[in-house]
């Protein structure tokens, strides 16, 4: 279903992006069938590449065929892409190979890549003539203005976790807030949620960020569900799937956009729309109030499989209803319904505590996860010290399912700042995406596995996205909680 008025708002939107070329020379190595040169330029991008071929000997007599493969990091090149069988489609893998009929001369791709390493393989030429790399030359293309991206004071060590947060969160910021650059390259609801809140600490851009809200708001389900994700080529249209956590986080983001940038007429453009996901989630509640994971249908929640959601999913809702409540009292509308039903909402949640493990449990098998607790604290269903002590009494619980993604550590991280442990939050902070600083990187990844760094969910790392929208976060928290005076030693 189409709003063409949303979606001609979001076109007038559309941002021109910045363009930055990097070049780096060649070298005067003979290169044949069978031979390969590696570059490196020295920081991530996402962009195009253009190589250029001179040649020695005869004349060319035969076209030059070679194979360029990019990475986002250097362990990527020590896995042929040929060799992958996952499951997400080969068809993101960062290689190409190429037929050049002319040389001398340059070969500019016309794909955008995300990478720090480029390898050239020559696969086939004529044994009469030889080819040297000249040069090649990054474009790298984004929406985020380094100009207005403003200096604080901060020790070395936040610098460097800042720098790399803040260069992840520049290559997702395209003509939408991408979740990776290098492979799905979408306009996905949970990521939007993180970047825009990085953004607004950092670069500032908020026509993009309102220019995501109203392509979720101009193409959604016939039913005006929205969906989890929006393609935007060859036009605006919203994806199959949907999931009840990122159709929550449309309220949210909609209010956050709203807090910094106080921009009325927007707030009540899209109000309809967060009011009509309200509506059409209350059947996925018993008749206690209590989530249905059935009738809910998708949860993400988190990156694993064994992880009931019943708990988060029911303090997603209850967060989720709580902006939705202020969006509506900004505009003037009182609704003691939708007070009434967050209380019988927060009542149910208060059920799934167990008073004699000080935790909250999920499902009919009762799981105990971070997740669980995590959310209950975010969403203020229980004190900060009641936050405090399930938190403390989760470090001490055997077998709790873990955290398994900079998705859910974002908002541990969170929970942790909104009961008062700014120290302990600074420091897992530290030593989570500090983790992945440690493995060279130069941005930070859809999945960080401490015990298994290069661990990836699709079954190979040469898919697997080194630069993810959702691990940009430590710049907002460093940015809004402890720069400065507030800073932690």
């Amino acid at each position: 279903m189409k709003n063409t008025e949303f979606l001609r708002k979001a076109e007038n939107l559309k941002p021109e992006l910045i363009r930055t070329c990097v070049e780096l020379k060649g070298e005067d190595r003979l290169l044949n069938a069978g031979d390969e040169a590696v570059y490196d330029f020295g920081n991530h991008y996402a962009g195009y590449l253009q190589i250029a071929f001179d040649t020695a000997g005869h004349h060319p007599d035969a076209p030059l065929l070679f194979s360029v493969q990019f990475a986002e990091i250097a362990q990527e090149l020590d896995h042929d892409p040929e060799s992958y069988h996952g499951w997400i489609s080969g068809s993101w893998l960062q290689e190409e190979r190429i037929h050049m009929d002319v040389l001398p001369g340059v070969c500019r791709l016309e794909r955008r890549y995300a990478f720090r390493y480029v390898r050239i393989r020559i696969i086939a030429a004529s044994d009469n003539y030889s080819v040297r790399i000249d040069g090649l030359k990054a474009e790298g293309v984004s929406s985020a203005d380094e100009s207005k991206l403003k200096e604080v004071k901060m020790p070395e060590k936040d610098r460097e976790l800042d720098r790399i947060a803040c260069r992840t969160l520049h290559n997702c910021m395209q003509d939408v807030f991408e979740d990776g650059p290098k492979r799905d390259r979408r306009l996905w609801l949970g990521d939007l949620r993180l970047e825009a809140l990085t953004n607004y600490e950092t670069y500032r851009n908020y026509d993009l960020v309102k220019r995501c809200l109203y392509l979720f708001a101009g193409s959604t389900l016939e039913n005006g569900r929205l969906a989890s994700n929006i393609f935007t080529e060859p036009e605006p249209e919203c994806d199959f799937q949907t999931m009840f956590d990122y159709t929550l986080f449309y309220i949210s983001t909609l209010w956050d956009y709203y807090c910094r940038t106080h921009e009325r007429q927007t707030l009540k453009d899209l109000e309809p729309v967060c009011m009509k996901q309200y509506e059409l989630l209350q059947d996925c509640f018993d008749e206690k109030g209590l989530l249905d994971t059935e009738k809910a249908g998708r949860i993400f929640i988190d990156w694993n499989l064994q992880l009931d959601k019943q708990a988060a999913g029911q303090a997603v809702w209850i967060y989720a209803v709580r902006d939705l409540i202020q969006i509506e009292n900004e505009l003037g509308k009182y609704t003691p319904d939708l007070e009434k039903d967050l209380k019988r909402k927060e009542k149910a949640a208060a059920s799934l505590y167990d008073r004699e493990k000080g935790l909250f449990v999920s499902g009919k098998n009762r799981q105990i996860s971070w997740a669980s607790q995590i959310w209950m604290i975010l969403a203020g269903v229980v004190t900060a010290e009641g936050g405090r002590l399930i938190l403390e009494n989760a470090e001490k619980e055997p077998g709790i399912r873990h955290i398994c993604s900079p998705y859910m550590q974002h908002h541990y991280i969170q929970a942790l700042l909104d009961i008062g442990m700014e120290k302990e939050a600074y420091e897992k902070m530290h030593r989570y995406w500090g983790g992945m600083i440690g493995q060279g990187t130069d941005t930070f990844w859809e999945l960080y596995n401490p015990q298994d760094p290069l661990e990836s969910p699709y079954g190979g790392i040469v898919i697997h996205s080194f630069c993810h929208a959702w691990s940009c976060t430590p710049a907002y928290f460093l940015r809004k909680y402890f720069c400065s005076e507030r800073q932690m030693q």
